[in-house]
């Protein structure tokens, strides 16, 4: 069971600005700074998501975050966009996970993939 991942990223501020706006409509928000060269992230008091300042970033990190809607995932996309993510591949069904897989991927300013996930079936409303 993980209890908390750090990314490595180049500039610091530069990724709190995009994790604080990529990362609030899945409830997520900054919860704590360690000085100038960490912040956690996480929901409640429990920072389970953290960036740290380092010399070069280290890339090839894939981070998802699981949400009880799909809507939620398209506000995510929508959000870390606007932030200054780039599109690594727009909501939708990725049926070759599973049937009711429902995600959505951006590349962080560090090029680290961030998604967010709903495995829920789709229901009518």
């Amino acid at each position: 069971m993980l209890d908390h991942v750090t990314l490595g990223v180049s500039d610091i501020e530069r990724s709190r600005k995009f994790y604080d706006e990529a990362l609030r409509p899945l409830g997520i928000e900054r919860l704590y700074a360690e000085g100038e060269s960490a912040s956690g992230y996480g929901a409640g008091k429990k920072a389970f998501f953290w960036i740290s300042q380092k010399d070069a970033s280290q890339t090839g990190s894939h981070v998802a975050f699981a949400t009880e809607e799909r809507q939620t995932v398209d506000r995510f996309h929508q959000a870390a966009l606007a932030a200054g993510g780039r599109d690594n591949g727009p909501p939708g069904l990725r049926p070759h996970y599973h049937e009711n897989y429902y995600g959505a991927f951006v590349l962080d300013p560090d090029g680290h993939n961030i998604e967010a996930v709903c495995h829920r079936k789709q229901t009518l409303e």
